[in-house]
Order: C-alpha cells, then sequence, then structure tokens
C-alpha cells in the first residue's frame, strides 16, 4: 500500500506529520489507549488490520503487540470531525493494551478537589510484563501486586445408581 494513497491526504497531519490515535475496544467501548501514527503507519494499520502506531521516543514504527504479543486487531477506522484525530476501534488480544500489564493505559483516577485531590490507580495489573515484552523496569517496580485469582474445584458428581462394591 503507497502511503501517498489518496485517502491519507485527508488528514489533517501536524506540523511533523503526525496524527493523534485513540484506540478503543470494540463492545466495551473502553478506551485503551493514546498514541500516534504517521502516514505509513496509519497505511500499514489498513493494510495487515492490526495496530501500527509510530513511537515519538524510538523513532520508528511499532507494530503494537510485536515483542508483547498483546496485538490490536482492528475492526473500524474513524477520523473525527476536525479530521486531525483517527479512532481505531479494536479488539485487544489477551485484554492487555498497556505496557504495565493492565486493561487500559488510563487506569488512574482523580479523586478530591482542586487543592486536595489527587490520582488513584483503579484497575489491577492483570498480568506482569518482563523488560522488552513491552513492560519495563520502571512499570513493573512501580506496578502494585496483582490480585491473587483462586480457583475452585469442583467434585466430581456421584452416580447414584451404582453403589460401590
Amino acid at each position: 500500500m503507497s502511503i501517498s494513497a489518496k485517502w491519507l491526504n485527508k488528514v489533517k497531519w501536524d506540523e511533523v506529520g503526525l496524527v493523534p490515535v485513540i484506540a478503543q475496544e470494540v463492545g466495551s467501548n473502553d478506551v485503551l489507549m493514546f498514541a500516534w501514527m504517521n502516514r505509513e503507519a496509519l497505511a500499514r494499520t489498513v493494510e495487515i488490520g492490526q495496530a501500527v502506531y509510530w513511537s515519538r521516543s524510538r523513532k520508528k514504527l511499532w507494530h503494537k503487540g510485536e515483542e508483547s504479543g498483546h496485538f490490536q486487531k482492528v475492526h473500524e477506522i474513524r477520523l473525527d470531525c476536525d479530521e486531525d484525530v483517527v479512532l481505531l476501534k479494536v479488539e485487544q488480544v489477551a485484554g492487555i493494551a498497556c505496557h504495565t500489564g493492565r486493561h487500559s493505559c488510563f487506569f488512574q483516577k482523580f479523586e478530591g478537589s482542586a487543592d486536595s485531590g489527587e490520582w488513584l490507580t483503579v484497575e489491577p495489573v492483570l498480568k506482569d510484563l518482563a523488560p522488552g515484552a513491552g513492560g519495563g523496569p520502571a512499570a513493573i517496580a512501580a506496578a502494585p501486586a496483582k490480585p491473587k485469582r483462586v480457583r475452585k474445584s469442583i467434585p466430581k458428581p456421584v452416580d447414584s445408581d451404582k453403589t460401590p462394591s
């Protein structure tokens, strides 16, 4: 796919050739993350049906999930009324969008007043991500311990027609 495709010209790219992108989960409509795309990233996203972003820190294309396995299957792409923000409606593979191992990057909620407010963590870590797999030492160290899930075993039903011999 060409990055000079006519449909790409409708997007209002910023002065460095980027557009902000919001990833929203299909079904729940949860906002999962915010990122950036350049023309090549948007064209590649359309081509492969998975989210590809532009990493401003690494200055290269970033295929979401390439290290962690938490790909985003794109179901729909929308452009806002000003044509300067892209919305991806995605299926989040494995349910984890954030490099901290959470469902959404928006896991901190403001509570309180302008004078005494604070940011509270309101979503648990679903999976600790190893460095290089979408998580980093700082993200993992700062993340609260994930809640333990207990599996209850259900005893097998006894066949009442058979009596033990």
